[in-house]
């Protein structure tokens, strides 16, 4: 099983919104950390706890291609 770490951004409530109705068809885990707090991506009221001014780390596990892609407008890009 691969691992994988992107970093994104939610900085609203509709971001959120949207970002859970797509992460939560993944086949794998996913799950944001936000400083030393961690939450499964997949679970709206996990990502509101967090801090949403600020990017977060994504951990995904085996992702595709699609679904990458999918959530390609989140991703932070240096």
């Amino acid at each position: 099983m691969k691992q994988m770490q992107v970093w994104v951004y939610l900085g609203s409530i509709e971001a959120v919104k949207e970002f859970v109705s797509v992460v939560a068809h993944f086949n794998g885990d996913a799950q944001l950390q936000s400083g030393k707090y961690v939450v499964d991506a997949k679970s709206i009221m996990g990502i509101f706890s967090l801090d949403l001014s600020k990017k977060m780390l994504l951990e995904l596990s085996d992702p595709t291609k699609e679904e990458l892609d999918s959530i390609d407008k989140y991703i932070v890009k240096d």
